[in-house]
């Protein structure tokens, strides 16, 4: 065998060497997206769980304190209009958005059905007959415990996508994240005001001044 046909040989066996260490790289750069891609759809189903359970529970709030004698209704009507718009924003429960405008009309939404439940609590706070139900006592409760929830599924969607948007972004993936459709993902962003949990607390040990009656 002449040194030309062993050059040859040699400078294939290079060049597969290089392939196969190019596809392996590329096959675990794919698997990685595919797995943060998961976690951040993952995420995003829990936020949708925990936004629901919430959305479930307005009408017996609503319901309960509806009962309490000449309370504002125009404070009940703003909770039913604002968690009717929540559910007028269609999302895939189970695939986070792509689109951060769908995104942004989602937490708009969300932060307005939390600012009007700010203000039913606050309300409530002039009603003595309803710090005393037991129901809504339960309710309360479990509002606090959903709210809490949301914050935290919040923050771990955020940490999912800005993962997953890192990898997107990083070399060598970012090489074939574009060409396989892995595009970066919106996030939740603060909205001072809008996505603050409402204060649902309550001082159940100190007299709330009793409602004044309509003249």
């Amino acid at each position: 065998m002449n040194k030309f046909a062993i050059g040859c040989g040699v400078v294939l066996v290079i060049l597969l060497f290089i392939v196969v260490v190019a596809a392996l790289a590329l096959g675990g750069s794919y698997n990685r997206l595919v797995r943060l891609q998961q976690s951040v759809d993952q995420s995003w189903a829990q936020v949708q769980n925990v936004y629901q359970r919430r959305a479930d529970l307005i009408p017996n709030l609503v319901n309960t304190v509806s009962g309490a004698a000449n309370f504002e209704k125009s404070t009940l009507v703003e909770v039913t209009n604002a968690r009717a718009s929540v559910g007028r924003v269609q999302l895939d429960p189970n695939r986070a958005p792509t689109d951060a405008a769908q995104l942004e009309q989602f937490q708009a939404a969300q932060g307005q059905l939390s600012n009007a439940l700010s203000r039913l609590l606050v309300v409530v706070e002039r009603y003595p007959e309803l710090k005393a139900n037991q129901n809504f006592v339960g309710l309360q409760a479990q509002l606090e415990g959903t709210e809490n929830r949301i914050s935290v599924e919040r923050g771990n969607f955020n940490t999912a996508v800005q993962n997953y948007n890192i990898a997107v972004r990083s070399f060598p993936t970012n090489l074939i994240a574009g060409m396989l459709g892995f595009a970066q993902r919106p996030f939740f962003t603060a909205q001072p005001g809008a996505e603050r949990p409402p204060p649902v607390q309550f001082n159940f040990g100190s007299p709330a001044p009793a409602a004044t009656a309509s003249p």
